[in-house]
């Protein structure tokens, strides 16, 4: 069973940058993707970012790209997520998540979730 542990938020003023990682413990198989999702306080949970294991496709959401890098290491089985030029609109806890089917944007498309890190991005 594959648990996951995100780690690397903190406080960051508007501007800056911060790398979160997601450690997997467990196999992660070259059909599943691995994805970033975000929670703010009152709202529902955002899609952020998605990697495929296998190839390394990349995907973002519209709010994030070109601000936003994800990557992953298969030897470390880990995912990180390079936030840079972070706005104090995405201050929320992130969350990784394994898609066990493959890349989606759907969170009911992930089966396997970590406790999430919170981000804060001061003004």
């Amino acid at each position: 069973q594959v648990q996951l542990a995100e780690s690397g938020g903190g406080l960051v003023q508007a501007g800056g940058s911060l790398r979160l990682s997601c450690a997997a413990s467990g196999r992660i198989f070259s059909s599943h993707a691995m994805g970033w999702f975000r929670q703010a306080p009152g709202k529902e949970r955002e899609y952020v970012s998605a990697i495929r294991w296998g190839t390394g496709g990349t995907y973002y959401a519209d709010s994030v790209k070109g601000r936003f890098t994800i990557s992953r290491s298969k030897s470390d089985n880990t995912v990180y997520l390079q936030m840079d030029s972070l706005k104090p609109e995405d201050t929320a806890v992130y969350f990784c998540a394994r898609a066990w089917r493959g890349y989606s944007t759907d969170a009911a498309e992930y089966d396997v979730w970590g406790r999430g890190t919170q981000v804060t991005v001061s003004s």
